[in-house]
């Protein structure tokens, strides 16, 4: 089994990417093998539109989609950590989920794979739930099986995130679940 923990946070080492990190140490912890992309420090450029994925099963774009492509590919769980930019996830991750429409149009790639997202704001009501379940609409379009926290649709924390131990509670509940759904679709 593997997870793919995905931090859509332009900010390098700050709240998304250590609630990645706390994610991808419980895996660990569980026997379970992780991989990361952080938007942070991967150059993802915005669609072109211009079709040419359609032909072929590569995207024209010349940047660090292909390796992100085959990361995603090859993953059993992918969980995404975003912040809140205007009450939804930021450009930067607007721009991977647009450009991997490639994995949805060749052989829906994703689908089944099991998904989870996590949101921080500025503060504890600022605008994590909707843009969880816009993460969860990406995940949906790709057929994936999404889970949350058993009460909530993710994990839910505020800025910032080492000092929100309700916060992180949520975020390590989410990832529980992805870890138990993997487990209980493995012994299928």
């Amino acid at each position: 089994m593997k997870i793919l923990g995905i931090s859509g946070s332009p900010r390098k080492g700050q709240n998304c990417e250590k609630m990645i990190g706390a994610v991808l140490e419980a895996a660990k912890e569980r026997g379970i093998e992780t991989d990361s992309v952080f938007i942070s420090t991967s150059e993802v450029s915005p669609c072109k539109a211009c079709g040419a994925c359609r032909e072929k099963d590569s995207c024209v774009i010349e940047d660090d989609m292909e390796e992100i492509y085959e990361k995603m590919r090859t993953s059993d769980g992918i969980i995404v950590a975003s912040p809140v930019y205007m009450g939804n996830f930021p450009a930067q991750l607007k721009a991977l989920f647009d450009r991997s429409v490639l994995l949805r149009r060749k052989d829906f790639a994703l689908k089944n794979k099991v998904g989870a997202a996590l949101s921080v704001g500025g503060s504890r009501n600022g605008g994590q739930e909707k843009t969880i379940q816009s993460i969860h609409d990406w995940m949906h379009i790709h057929g994936m099986i999404v889970v949350g926290d058993n009460a909530h649709f993710g994990g839910i924390t505020w800025n910032p995130v080492e000092e929100d131990t309700v916060g992180m509670q949520t975020v390590l509940e989410t990832a529980k679940k992805l870890f138990d759904v993997l487990e209980l679709l493995e012994k299928k």
